[in-house]
């Protein structure tokens, strides 16, 4: 939801020249996966939790609307987040601890996206408001 790097032509000057850009955080710690929402909140009490149980009503149309993607690409939300940041030409970081999540992230490189879907995505995480920048990140832009 933190697309600065885009926003200031990082990733334009990146794939002009080659180079690979590595995406963190393309879930927002779960936030984007689909696993939680307003009625099933991060765990309570959790750096996570703290972070990002009080942005899930701002982020709740964009993760219901990659939900519905999904379904029209036998994918998850989380498998569209990561496709979308494949199809914005990054590499992604994605925390695994299973090999199930590594076959999930496998699945998620093959899915394309369409130009109306990317739009889409981009719109709602606009339109949600949320800067989730972290404390240690400078502005790019």
């Amino acid at each position: 939801m933190y697309r600065s790097s885009e926003e200031a032509g990082i990733l334009d000057y990146c794939r002009e020249n080659n180079i690979t850009f590595f995406a963190y955080m393309i879930l927002e710690q779960g936030a984007l996966s689909g696993k939680y929402n307003t009625q099933n909140p991060l765990p309570a009490g959790s750096g996570r939790g703290e972070t990002y149980n009080k942005i899930l009503p701002q982020i709740e149309e964009l993760n219901n609307a990659m939900g519905e993607i999904g379904t029209n690409k036998n994918a998850s939300v989380a498998q569209i987040a990561i496709a979308w940041a494949i199809e914005k030409n990054t590499l992604p970081i994605i925390g695994v601890t299973k090999v199930s999540q590594v076959e999930y992230a496998i699945r998620a490189a093959e899915i394309k996206l369409s130009g109306e879907e990317i739009e889409k995505i981009e719109s709602l995480a606009a339109k949600a408001g949320v800067d989730t920048r972290g404390s240690w990140e400078q502005s790019m832009i």
